[in-house]
């Protein structure tokens, strides 16, 4: 920025002499100024002037081109490097993030802050670099200028100052107003993206497409219109100024041309203070354009800063945690847990101890806590009360990731990433630091091999988005495949065969009564018969376990309940 600014200082001075001798060479042959640079080139007369200050006046011009264009390379560089700094660290700060975190919070927030209000803070660091930069640069045009003719100079910086004041007086709350509706409704074009493109098959069959449309404008339209509220603002004092600008030279050529010698001292002077013109102007719009840039930022800045405000875990930049003991059992020992301090207990006063080896299986109804009772066993969320204790010895969240090393989850609904089925049951692992061998053991256990190997591309094929191109039944038995590759010990299905058909139940489930011994097995179920090979079933009710018992224990009590319940 120094350097910029001294080259457009001498780009300017230069026009001063260039000017001279085109209009009055002997005079500047005469100048003392001039004597040293006339011995050094050894020149004899007023008429060898030209050739030398013409290459000066270019290189000069030339220098101070070159000199801008590398503070805009170094400025972009910077601003865009120090952006994806930026957005690096809100995606890895979000990812560690308590599970508790990201139930209370809308993917569409996330992804946004990410990918748009992340390019909020590059644009606002640029414009910031910009607006220091112009600063530099004006303090060095107007000392050339004041050298030049001092008053014309503060006149012109003075007028112009004053109606960039004013128009930023005028402008300062609108500025701010934009900002808020662009940093609120590009997040709602996000949300609404993500809804009608999620749920396409329900769009295409409803023919809702025109609700989803309406659903986008309403936020996009507002967007735009804020977006370009803010350019519109930040664009328009510039034609104002050029034209001050012009009728300033103007009135000055008039002044000068009526003292003696007037059109041969205008020259040179107006000349140098058009050039001074032509380089003050478009700074002063660029320092007020950098100015309303980062005002119409101000609230998506924010939002990314909030980001970046997130809390990290102590093991954010640990090694990854050795698995702790476990050898004997899981306790839960007098759990409480609730959302938040406003919602009603989920669970309270829950004691329960699962062997390890042990199928346990989990029912109830919808509400009761089951999934929120696995969750607290997987050590996503803390319980408010109470401890969850592996072979006595407490899970904290110093030692947490040491326990979940043990733990695989196969939800519901399985996220298949649209890579090949090779990356999806390595999930997460780099692709050259995937175990090829350890893949296919885990999809023979978990029964799926053989169906894989009949495709052309065996392991190498493609699930599409979310394993669109895969049955119900194929994507669970990739999640199971997917917990085996772990090797984790404990394997937990959320109501992960109740979409499924009553025959692709059963051959999921007869791939998860295959899985070893060793393993502790917990599943929750909505149908009591997909438990029947499970040693005991917990059933959850009024925050707590109701009974825990066998499978035909459970049965017997769930028919006397049918038989008991009067007929409609």
């Amino acid at each position: 920025m120094v350097l910029a600014s001294f080259a457009e200082i001498l780009s300017i001075g230069a026009v001063l002499p260039f000017l001279g001798v085109l209009t009055n060479p002997g005079g500047v042959f005469l100048l003392p100024v001039t004597q040293p640079f006339i011995r050094i080139l050894g020149l004899s007369g007023p008429e060898q002037l030209l050739l030398p200050l013409t290459i000066a006046f270019g290189l000069a011009a030339l220098v101070a081109g070159a000199m801008r264009l590398l503070l805009l390379w170094a400025s972009t560089r910077l601003s865009y490097a120090t952006g994806a700094d930026l957005s690096i660290s809100i995606y890895r700060r979000t990812l560690y993030q308590p599970y508790s975190v990201h139930v209370a919070r809308n993917s569409s927030e996330i992804i946004n802050a990410i990918a748009t209000k992340a390019g909020v803070v590059i644009h606002t660091i640029m414009m910031l670099l910009t607006l220091i930069g112009a600063m530099v640069m004006l303090i060095a045009i107007l000392m050339a200028l004041l050298a030049i003719e001092p008053f014309i100079a503060l006149a012109a910086f003075g007028g112009f100052g004053m109606i960039y004041a004013a128009i930023i007086r005028i402008t300062r709350n609108r500025l701010w107003v934009n900002s808020q509706v662009v940093a609120r409704e590009s997040t709602r074009v996000i949300k609404s993206l993500q809804e009608g493109l999620g749920g396409i098959r329900d769009v295409l069959l409803d023919g809702s497409q025109m609700a989803y449309c309406q659903i986008y404008r309403d936020a996009d339209l507002p967007l735009r219109r804020s977006q370009g509220s803010s350019a519109f603002i930040a664009g328009s004092p510039r034609y104002a100024t050029e034209a001050l600008g012009m009728v300033l030279i103007a009135v000055l050529a008039y002044v000068l041309a009526q003292q003696a010698d007037g059109i041969a001292r205008a020259i040179p002077v107006l000349g140098a203070l058009a050039l001074g013109a032509q380089r003050l102007l478009p700074v002063l719009q660029q320092a007020y354009a950098s100015w309303s840039g980062i005002q119409g930022g101000r609230a998506s800045l924010q939002d990314a800063l909030d980001l970046l405000n997130q809390p990290l875990p102590e093991h954010a930049d640990q090694a990854v945690a050795e698995q702790m003991p476990f050898e004997r059992h899981i306790r839960l020992n007098q759990i409480g847990f609730r959302y938040s301090p406003q919602a009603p207990w989920v669970l309270q006063n829950l004691d329960l101890a699962i062997p390890k080896g042990s199928r346990i299986g989990f029912i109830g109804l919808t509400g009761s806590g089951k999934s929120t009772l696995l969750d607290i066993v997987m050590g996503l969320l803390q319980a408010n009360e109470g401890t969850l204790e592996i072979d006595g010895r407490p899970v904290t969240p110093g030692n947490c990731r040491a326990w979940q090393a043990h733990v695989a989850h196969v939800p519901q609904t399985i996220f298949l990433a649209d890579v090949t089925i090779e990356e999806n049951i390595a999930f997460g692992q780099p692709r050259d630091g995937i175990d090829v061998e350890r893949v296919r053991r885990a999809a023979r256990q978990a029964q799926i091999a053989d169906t894989i190997e009949t495709w052309p591309a065996k392991y190498q094929t493609f699930v599409g988005e979310r394993g669109i191109r895969l049955s119900g039944g194929q994507r669970q038995r990739i999640g199971i495949a997917r917990a085996l590759y772990k090797q984790a010990d404990v394997i937990i299905f959320d109501e992960a065969t109740s979409a499924l058909d009553n025959e692709t139940e059963q051959a999921v489930m007869q791939a998860i009564d295959g899985l070893s011994d060793d393993l502790t097995v917990l599943i929750i179920a909505h149908r009591l018969t997909t438990l029947r090979n499970c040693s005991r079933i917990v059933e959850l009710g009024n925050g707590g376990i109701r009974r825990i018992a066998p499978y035909t224990e459970i049965q017997a009590v769930q028919a006397s309940t049918s038989a008991e319940r009067p007929s409609a």
